[in-house]
């Protein structure tokens, strides 16, 4: 088969064809070449790599499976086919027929890379140990590589070896779309197995992988954003991908392409967003306004639940970040994205870091108090403790702190307190503590069966619980009624007190006193 741009030809010719047929255009190639006078330092180039090509036909057709592998035919198809266009411009530059002299050295340049790549292409045949003495074609070999690699993967990374693994990034350039495709698809497979990252990395793979993304067919942009997805996951790699160029491809794809590019593309981007120093180099891409587009719009929800996650990175920090995402949208579309029925840790993330450079009346007109109601009955532990922690920093006015609590918040807060996760069990205690400032919500917490027995088990004194000095803060708010203080004492708070007075935790001292001396009024009332 012959490719020719997009078209793929059915071509009987054999491997041995071919190589006689590029072995007679090399000839005429250097005569024309040879007999142009204008542009002389690019064709003493070309003429140099033309010069090359007779020696490696001869080193490619001395291979023992050269007339079997159809690698080796496509080789000598795409060397056919640059020595052609060699004679055609050639041609062009003696009769001075072309459409421009700048357009002429763009295209001589062209050339002088394909002749260059047609070189390396033949030598990584004759080099390569797998793939040189295949005897299947190579397309297909390259899928026995994957294939092999899904029923026994450790086995098939131990024969590639790292060389082959070399020669399979040197392929992601071939000549042949086909084979660039093929290949790429064996480069995910490897980049997915977790098994060579740093080999595929070392030797190269970022910048033709970054060159699919921008400019391959549709399984080349897929399979090469879901390998950049794989290898983003490290930190050192997610640098490297900003600094070969990687960013604005990626961003464009997640405006273009399909569901799963789209997708991998979004992930790409929220793995490099974990790294704080190129979040600007990110900003300046434009991945603000593409995010919250695909919150938005994304085709899959995977996109949408990464797009999250990015804008809670790139939130995490910055402030010139977080009013960029705010004037673009991002508050209300965060929102929305928290109505479905579980609702996600990254977007309530993101909105917490978000609320504090937004006014209160404007949160309350968006509907910020209903949804965070929502993830605390609905969603995650994980986006139960952003929505606390958002609570938190809302929470700056008694007004705030009312509609909070009327809201039916301080009953599910309370339930928090029993959660298994210490930071969780912190987060809900000091939100519980900012909004009791209001007497309303202090009476909320009262009534609640839950609370004290959950506040004291907060008193504990070793040094994993974080949330003993919110605890005591609320249950110092709740001793001045007598039916809380019984409750305290009953579920040993005197105990806990004592170790943290000693501790200088504050407020320990002060609640320990109030309830011994209430202690001490219920054993005398008793005489």
């Amino acid at each position: 088969m012959v490719e020719d741009g997009d078209e793929v030809v059915v071509d009987e010719r054999s491997t041995e064809d071919w190589l006689l047929h590029a072995q007679e255009l090399v000839p005429v190639a250097l005569e024309k070449a040879r007999e142009v006078k204008g542009f002389a330092g690019r064709w003493k180039m070309i003429i140099a790599k033309l010069e090359q090509i007779p020696l490696r036909l001869s080193d490619l057709s001395s291979h023992p499976c050269f007339s079997r592998n159809a690698l080796c035919k496509e080789q000598l198809q795409a060397v056919s086919k640059t020595l052609r266009e060699a004679i055609e411009l050639a041609k062009l530059c003696m009769k001075e027929k072309y459409e421009g002299k700048l357009r002429m050295q763009s295209d001589l340049d062209a050339l002088a890379g394909k002749l260059e790549l047609n070189l390396r292409d033949c030598g990584l045949l004759i080099k390569t140990g797998v793939l040189g003495e295949a005897t299947l074609p190579l397309p297909v070999a390259l899928d026995c590589v994957v294939e092999a690699m899904k029923e026994d993967e450790k086995n098939v990374l131990a024969v590639l070896g790292r060389s082959n693994i070399a020669a399979m990034v040197q392929l992601l350039t071939a000549t042949s779309p086909r084979i660039r495709e093929k290949t790429v698809t064996v480069i995910c497979s490897l980049a997915e197995s977790g098994s060579c990252e740093n080999w595929l990395v070392s030797e190269g793979v970022l910048p033709p992988l970054i060159r699919l993304v921008e400019s391959g067919s549709a399984v080349g942009k897929e399979k090469a954003t879901i390998s950049l997805q794989r290898l983003s996951m490290s930190v050192e790699t997610a640098r490297a991908i900003v600094g070969h160029g990687g960013v604005h491809p990626l961003v464009e794809l997640c405006q273009t392409g399909d569901s799963v590019s789209q997708a991998a593309a979004a992930c790409t981007l929220k793995n490099i967003s974990a790294v704080p120093e190129v979040r600007q180099a990110l900003a300046e891409a434009g991945i603000v306004r593409v995010m919250i587009n695909l919150l938005n719009c994304g085709i899959l929800l995977g996109s949408k639940e990464h797009a999250a996650e990015c804008l809670q990175n790139l939130t995490a920090s910055n402030e010139n970040l977080r009013k960029s995402v705010i004037s673009e949208g991002g508050v209300r579309s965060l929102l929305a994205y928290l109505d479905g029925p579980l609702p996600q840790e990254s977007a309530v993330g993101a909105l917490r870091n978000l609320v504090g450079s937004v006014p209160e009346e404007s949160l309350v007109s968006l509907g910020l108090i209903p949804r965070l109601v929502h993830v605390l009955k609905s969603g995650s532990l994980g986006a139960q403790q952003a929505a606390a922690a958002a609570i938190c920093r809302v929470c700056s006015s008694s007004d705030m702190k009312k509609m909070v609590g009327e809201a039916g918040c301080i009953p599910l807060l309370v339930k928090m307190l029993e959660a298994k996760s210490n930071s969780a069990r912190e987060v809900a205690a000091q939100a519980i503590a900012s909004l009791m400032i209001v007497s309303q919500n202090k009476r909320e917490v009262k009534k609640d069966d839950k609370s004290v027995p959950n506040l004291v088990q907060l008193l504990d004194p070793s040094p994993q619980n974080t949330a003993k000095k919110y605890a005591v803060t609320c249950l110092g708010s709740l001793s001045s009624s007598k039916k809380c203080k019984k409750l305290m004492i009953s579920y040993g708070a005197i105990g806990y007190l004592k170790k943290l007075t000693e501790m200088d935790i504050p407020g320990a001292k002060k609640l320990h006193e109030r309830l011994e001396r209430g202690k001490l009024r219920s054993l005398f009332n008793k005489k």
